[in-house]
């Protein structure tokens, strides 16, 4: 099982922890979301470095 795929599950279990409703479906869907993040960048198959601008020097 790759890091990404922990990730979304470790992601959707933390939002088992919220109530309820429409706004826990929600929760869980972005909780998901970034746990997929989090894996694929851990995994090397995402880039996150890449939507944060650099510095640039002088």
């Amino acid at each position: 099982m790759s890091k990404a795929v922990v990730g979304l599950l470790a992601g959707l279990l933390l939002a088992i922890a919220a109530t309820a409703g429409f706004g826990a479906f929600l929760l869980a869907v972005v909780f998901g979301v970034v746990g997929l993040g989090v894996g694929a960048q851990l995994d090397g198959s995402l880039d996150l470095k890449a939507l944060v601008p650099g510095r640039s020097r002088g």
